[in-house]
Formats: structure tokens, sequence, C-alpha cells
């Protein structure tokens, strides 16, 4: 129970710290790149008169000090208040909240689909055999590469190019949550992470099939595929799953590129708006919201790998009982 508590307590503190950064990058760096009150105002050529201009000012703090600004951004990170937009006028929770449902089913659909498709181009390679398996499974080497190199926007363009405005089969745009209408937008999210996890899950599965526990199942009589389904399956997966919080936030940030290729709503969408506008409160909201997804799929998945990989737990309560045993020695 000790260790559970401070497994949990050092992962919440890495929670924290990672959005304490994310936070501060985006506040200097868009504080950096010009004046708030300009979007406050309504954007370039605004005919604000200086009293419009001196109770905007003060309503949004912009006569404190910059670091008195900065802290109170992280006031209303920690308070979960986030502010109020400057060019929308509405709360940043409120938006971000609307859209984060959206980012989220994108996100998820497309770690699944990635899994699904690198498992089964590993599982292929594994039982290729003769000329034709080999030949097979040296193409899947090759779209495995190309797939982890693809740029989602360009990957994207061609899809609609070909499925939407060539072929007719699906819509070019990703207003709704109907199946047809998410295909797309998942398959680019998806194919690169997949040609990742393929490659990872591939070679982890070559070094599981050569270990002493398959070599010991084919000694005792254990067909090819219940070696392969029973023992080194799951032994490979455990690399593609210790990356699987990695790619879920690869696929977040993706999911801003892939939201305004295809007009979808959601955070991406939402936070090009605010780039554009230079909405500091709506951009850290956002960027804080997304991290702390991301952090939480970290320690789901960390999670996991303790469930799955006894070896794992034996040594993360090795490491926590051995400072006891310093002192007592």
């Amino acid at each position: 129970m000790i260790a559970v508590l401070r497994w949990t307590t050092a992962k919440a503190a890495s929670a924290v710290v990672v959005v304490w950064i994310v936070a501060t990058l985006v506040f200097f760096a868009v504080r950096a790149s010009g004046d708030p009150l300009e979007a406050i105002l309504g954007g370039p050529g605004s005919q604000a008169g200086p009293e419009t201009i001196a109770a905007a000012t003060a309503r949004y703090g912009l006569d404190q000090p910059l670091v008195t600004q900065y802290l109170l951004q992280l006031r209303d990170i920690a308070t979960l208040q986030l502010g109020d937009s400057y060019a929308r006028r509405q709360p940043v929770a409120e938006l971000v909240i609307a859209q984060l449902p959206s980012t989220l089913l994108l996100a998820a659909l497309a770690l699944a689909l990635a899994w699904a498709l690198s498992i089964s181009g590993a599982l292929i390679q594994a039982v290729s055999r003769g000329v034709a398996g080999r030949a097979a499974a040296a193409v899947l080497r090759g779209c495995e590469i190309v797939a982890s190199v693809m740029p989602q926007f360009w990957l994207g363009a061609v899809l609609i190019m070909v499925f939407a405005a060539g072929l007719g089969w699906l819509p070019a745009t990703s207003t709704g949550t109907s199946p047809a209408s998410l295909v797309l937008p998942v398959v680019t999210l998806a194919v690169p992470i997949a040609g990742f996890l393929s490659q990872v899950s591939r070679d982890a599965l070559a070094e599981a099939d050569q270990a002493p526990f398959a070599i010991t199942a084919r000694a005792r009589g254990a067909s090819e595929t219940r070696v392969l389904l029973r023992h080194t399956l799951r032994h490979a997966a455990l690399p593609a799953l210790s990356l699987s919080g990695w790619a879920f936030g690869n696929l977040l940030s993706g999911a801003v590129v892939v939201e305004v290729l295809f007009a979808r709503p959601g955070l991406g969408r939402l936070l090009q708006d605010a780039a554009v506008q230079r909405d500091v409160p709506v951009m850290i909201g956002a960027v804080a919201i997304v991290a702390i997804a991301y952090v939480i799929v970290v320690i789901i998945t960390d999670a996991l790998e303790l469930v799955v990989d006894p070896r794992l737990r034996r040594q993360h309560v090795s490491k926590q009982r051995s400072p006891e045993l310093g002192v007592g020695s």
C-alpha cells in the first residue's frame, strides 16, 4: 500500500511539473509575440478610445507587472477557472470543455486503429514463411518506414483527394460524429503512429521468439501458434504499450493539423483561432488541459505495464524497499 501511495504521489508531482512548464512556455511565448490588448479590443485597426483601452487594461489585469500576470494565470490554472477569453468574451473553461470530447474521441480512435495495424503487421511478419512470406514481410517493413515518417497534413490531403474528391466514398469534412465523417481524420492520425509502433512490436516479437521461455515452450511440444498467442505476443506488446502514452500525446498535437484540415471542431481549431487572435487565456487553458490529459494517459499506461508484466511490479517493489533496507542495515 505504501509503495502504491509513493508511486501515485510521484506521478501526481510529475503531472504538476509538466503542466507548469507547458503553461509557462505558452504564456511567455504568446506575450512575446505581441500585445494581447489588441486581441481584446477586436484586432488590428481597432478605433477604441482611451477610456475603453483603460477599462480593458484594468479588467484583464494588463496594468499589472508581467510577473504578476503570470502568477495570476498560474492561479487560474490551479483553480481550473482559466479566466475569460479575450476575443470571445466567454469563460475559457466552457470553451475548452465544449471542444475537448471531440478531440479526445479522435485521438482515442486513432490510437486504437494504430494499435490494431501495428499488431496485425507484426503478426503477419512473425508467421510469414517461405519466399512469398519473406517478400510480404519485406513489403510490410517498407510500409512501416514510410508510414512512420509520413507528414499528417500531406497524408490527409491525399486521402481527401482520393476518397472524397475522386471516389466520393467519404466526406471531405468532419463536422459531426457519424462514422463516415470520422474515417479520414482517424486514418490520417493513426497511420504514422502505426508505422512507428509496428516497428517496435516487430522487433520485440522477434526478440521474444528467441527468448528462453519460448524455446522451453516449444521443447514441451507447444505449437508455433500456441507459443505466439500464449507467450511471445504478450511480451512483444510491452514496448509498444509503454510508448502508448507518448503516442497519445503525439495524436493530441497532431489533432491541431487534422482538425483544421478536415474542418472538424475540437481543441485543435480552438487553439489555431486563439493563436491567430493572440488570445492568451484560451491558448494557455487549452494547452494546459491537453497536458493534463496526456499525463493522465501516461499514468494509466504505466499502471497497465505493472499489471501486464509481473517483472516490473517486482522491480518497482524492490526499489521502494531498498531505501528502507539501507537505513536498517
